[in-house]
């Protein structure tokens, strides 16, 4: 009877050590991931041009989320993207559907050598936290991203971040926005118009880990403009690790 009280109370003890351990590696994993933890969404948007723009107006997508709310907003409204212009006026739109930034400059005079094969481009970025954990597995439906989303397809993936444990696998896909251009130039004059977004967490356990999104947007004008285009659209979803914990609301 005694053997069997002391092989009982030695596999409670080692029940309890485990339990114990495993609770306590389980605290630790989750104050690491949430002290370490970073969402972050960097942005770029970029005019290139082979000529002199007269009488701009543009209306390009910012990023938002389906409910309205984009982490660019308040860069642009308190001004505190360094890299625009002091010739440029901007001011945001939201139409319901999407968010806009209208962008308005009596002229845009490329500096002297600009020519067709070495064009003169303007580029424009920021980079702003996240205040919530940004959803890179569904970002169409759950974070902030160029739209309207239109004609969304799938596509070949092209980038090579690639996925690990926990991944629910990453996805890649085309779609369509639209933006809007009106400027004189010169009839063979070549505008192209650029604008990429990328969504990190990041965190550190045993070391660093990260999963993100990227998507970009771009269309090529020629000649005079007066009116919206077509902007071709790419997206990469899915990528990094998905193994983190998940934390209480």
């Amino acid at each position: 009877m005694d053997k069997i009280i002391k092989i009982t109370l030695g596999l409670f003890i080692l029940i309890l050590v485990a339990f114990t351990a495993t609770a306590a590696y389980n605290a630790y994993v989750e104050t690491a991931y949430r002290n370490s933890l970073a969402s972050t969404y960097s942005y770029t948007l970029t005019l290139t041009t082979d000529s002199r723009l007269d009488n701009v107006t543009l209306f390009i997508p910012v990023p938002d989320d389906r409910a309205g709310n984009s982490p660019i907003v308040e860069q642009y409204s308190s001004h505190q993207i360094p890299q625009i212009p002091g010739s440029w006026k901007t001011t945001l739109f939201g139409t319901g559907k999407a968010t806009l930034v209208k962008i308005g400059a009596a002229s845009i005079i490329p500096p002297d050598g600009t020519s067709a094969a070495h064009p003169f481009t303007i580029s424009v970025s920021t980079q702003v936290p996240s205040g919530t954990i940004i959803d890179t597995g569904d970002p169409v439906e759950k974070s902030a991203i160029f739209r309207p989303v239109q004609d969304l397809m799938n596509a070949s993936c092209t980038g090579n971040m690639g996925t690990v444990q926990g991944s629910p696998g990453q996805e890649c896909f085309t779609y369509d926005t639209a933006l809007y251009a009106d400027y004189q130039t010169d009839p063979n004059a070549t505008v192209i118009i650029k604008s990429a977004l990328t969504g990190t967490n990041s965190w550190k356990i045993s070391g660093p880990e990260s999963n993100e999104f990227q998507t970009d947007i771009g269309v090529t004008m020629h000649g005079r403009q007066h009116g919206w285009a077509v902007a071709q659209g790419y997206l990469e979803e899915g990528m990094g690790a998905y193994d983190n914990p998940v934390l209480p609301p």
